[in-house]
């Protein structure tokens, strides 16, 4: 009899306390697809969103670890995902801040993440939804489906 009782508590399953990363690869397929970013700027932004006020210096120092792109900061700066804080004054070095458009993005990522917004499903407003997309990106849209049911039935069920 006791045995039986070992046994079964072993394959009681509980449930995980964090799991809002298990729509991560969805959800940055969508940014890439309709901010037209890669990965790694993602990412980047993702560092910069807590950091506040940065420096050329911090931002290369964290860029070391990313895939190797020379221009990435020249890049996110002309396409005003990064913005100046301040121009250099003296001897004290020139600040940034994410960008409104840098921080909406990551925020929504957040959001999205927390499962408190859905992913888009028209495609007016979603390239992954496009009859004329890639591929690569057609293959997420069940997905993305799935994920909208299951964050539609976590806010009906959710106590207010």
């Amino acid at each position: 009899m006791q045995l039986n009782k070992k046994l079964r508590i072993n394959y009681d399953r509980t449930e995980p306390s964090n799991d809002y990363l298990k729509y991560w690869k969805v959800i940055k397929q969508w940014a890439k697809a309709n901010y037209n970013i890669s990965s790694s700027d993602i990412e980047m932004m993702m560092f910069l969103y807590s950091e506040g006020l940065f420096t050329r210096l911090q931002f290369d120092e964290f860029n070391e670890i990313m895939s190797w792109d020379k221009m990435r900061f020249h890049k996110l700066l002309n396409q005003k995902w990064i913005i100046i804080w301040r121009e250099k004054i003296g001897n004290e070095s020139k600040l940034y801040e994410l960008g409104f458009k840098g921080k909406r993005l990551v925020s929504s990522i957040y959001r999205k993440l927390n499962m408190q917004e859905t992913i888009s499903e028209s495609p007016y407003r979603n390239n992954i939804f496009r009859k004329d997309t890639k591929y690569s990106n057609k293959i997420y849209r069940k997905i993305i489906k799935e994920m909208n049911l299951t964050i539609r039935q976590q806010q009906r069920h959710a106590p207010e």
